[in-house]
């Protein structure tokens, strides 16, 4: 794999709880657990999902008509088990509408494909967790 293809996120702790994530052009993300002023890992993980795919449909559907309102609501249960934590009946519901005339008519008749489209090939986000890519954990030791 390339240099171009790596994405990179660092998290630094600021408090008990509390971090704040990096992204490699300095954008920052203020995010914890057991705050209700923070977003949870849970609802970041939800916002990916939804913003990937959100992205991918707006392009697509964007080049015909300008949307009158876009909206796509993420959600899943999590759960416990012996096994451990893991979110079960993940679901992304778009709300999307467009103006009356041709190009409005155009971006709905496009609509339903750009949202398999976007689950079947291009949201990286939701394919990599349906993929249920393992991730590799280590320990620095510097």
């Amino acid at each position: 794999m390339t240099d171009e293809s790596l994405r990179s996120v660092t998290l630094t702790r600021t408090d008990t709880g509390r971090y704040v994530a990096t992204n490699a052009r300095g954008l920052t993300m203020e995010l914890g657990s057991g705050h209700d002023d923070l977003w949870s890992p849970v609802e970041l993980l939800l916002a990916a999902i939804a913003g990937c795919s959100a992205v991918d449909v707006d392009v697509v559907t964007g080049r015909r008509a300008e949307p009158e309102a876009f909206e796509v609501v993420a959600e899943g249960h999590k759960h416990r088990d012996d096994g451990g934590n893991v979110m079960r009946d993940l679901s992304l519901t778009f709300g999307v509408t467009f103006p009356e005339g041709e190009a409005g008519d155009a971006a709905r008749a496009i609509l339903p494909r750009a949202v398999a489209t976007s689950h079947d090939r291009t949201c990286t986000v939701s394919r990599t967790v349906e993929a249920g890519v393992p991730v590799a954990v280590s320990i620095d030791d510097a």
